[in-house]
């Protein structure tokens, strides 16, 4: 059967091999500590459970691209609080499946392959940067982080510039976590704008930080890019902010026209979110209490494991906000099968793209027991 060379190019998912490689020892009946996937196991909230349930209806008709206006409303008004900035609702918000399916969609609204456009991303990172981007058509161009990994406008080359179409930053990190200053957005926006290239601002981490780091949360790219966001759009997700990693919920926000063009491809593609889903979202969008008290137990595993690889000796770099350790060690693939030996998966660096390899990405999801039985074993097999 003929492919897409793209497929073959790309390879399986990175974090597939490491899933299954614990699943075979599930299988083996052998305990295992999952650290690999960021899929927290606190139960979802009961306010966002309940509004799904009254949601359903009786005849299931199409949702359409667009969205329900009071879901577009709940994420405007989200905005308005979070980040003290106005969108409008109509013409600025649009309801994802996720963040993920959209930012892999998002550049076949964008890019024209018959000019070798580009995209930009910072490596490591997200994969789906690259790969939504290579089966759109468009030339990549990486961008390797190093130092404290925040992806700033001065580490883009001019000639990236000059090639770029799209340009994607992520903040809070994914997968070091660590969190671009308002200043290092405004220089990233500022050069966009100078280029005519559209910023991509991954935000689907923003309520999830370390409280005495971030006091007033991580900065955003809507608090750039000033009055009806042009030539910027920020992805939102519901995923990790309220435990809503298998509603597939999530927001695009930003500039108009951008959003226009996005609603109609997502229509060509019939791709749009289940009107009970935005019932539930609209709840969780709503509400700020249950995302604070996800915050706090989030710090508590990231207090336990950094506490372990201090005892170790081992430096964990960025990682007061998002959802991951980003650990650095001497060799992360052995250290990763080491690790796996004994129970403990984790992800090597190096899955993430160059200059992620010498870490380890630990996402914080098992429960605060599991948590302390991996620190001690942290301590047993690396100290």
């Amino acid at each position: 059967m003929r492919l897409n060379p793209v497929f073959e190019e790309l390879g399986d998912y990175p974090i597939a091999t490491i899933q299954a490689r614990a699943r075979d020892r599930r299988d083996a009946g052998l305990p295992v500590v999952d650290f690999s996937i960021g899929d927290p196991r606190e139960p979802t909230p009961p306010l966002i459970t309940h509004a799904l349930k009254d949601a359903i209806p009786e005849i299931s008709q199409y949702p359409t691209s667009s969205g329900l206006a009071s879901f577009r409303i709940a994420v405007a008004d989200y905005v308005d609080r979070r980040f003290g900035v106005t969108v409008d609702p109509d013409a600025q918000v649009l309801p994802t499946s996720g963040a993920k399916e959209a930012i892999f969609s998002t550049p076949l609204a964008f890019i024209d392959s018959s000019v070798g456009d580009a995209v930009v991303y910072p490596t490591p990172g997200y994969p789906i940067y690259e790969r939504g981007a290579r089966f759109a058509g468009a030339d990549v161009i990486p961008v390797r982080l190093t130092g404290d990994f925040v992806l700033r406008a001065d580490g883009i080359s001019d000639e990236a510039w000059r090639r770029a179409r799209i340009v994607w930053t992520n903040s809070p990190h994914n997968p070091t976590g660590a969190v671009s200053t308002l200043q290092d957005l405004a220089n990233l926006y500022e050069r966009a704008r100078a280029e005519d290239v559209l910023l991509l601002s991954d935000e689907c981490y923003a309520d999830v930080y370390e409280e005495a780091a971030y006091p007033e949360g991580p900065a955003s790219v809507l608090q750039v890019a000033g009055e009806g966001s042009p030539g910027a759009i920020v992805y939102l997700s519901l995923s990790k902010r309220s435990g809503m990693t298998g509603y597939r919920s999530g927001a695009m926000v930003g500039d108009a026209a951008a959003i226009a063009a996005l609603r109609t491809l997502r229509s060509t593609t019939g791709t749009a979110s289940q009107e009970f889903v935005q019932s539930a979202a609209i709840a969780a969008w709503g509400d700020d209490v249950h995302v604070a008290e996800r915050r706090r137990i989030f710090a508590e595993k990231r207090r336990i494991l950094s506490a372990a690889f201090d005892d170790i000796g081992l430096d964990v770099v960025g990682s007061q906000a998002g959802l991951y350790l980003w650990v650095a060690v001497d060799d992360d693939l052995a250290m990763s099968d080491r690790l796996l030996d004994q129970g403990v998966v984790v992800s090597p660096g190096r899955f993430f793209g160059p200059g992620g390899e010498g870490y380890l990405r630990l996402a914080l999801v098992p429960a605060l027991d599991e948590c302390e039985a991996a620190a001690d074993t942290l301590r047993s097999v690396l100290g």
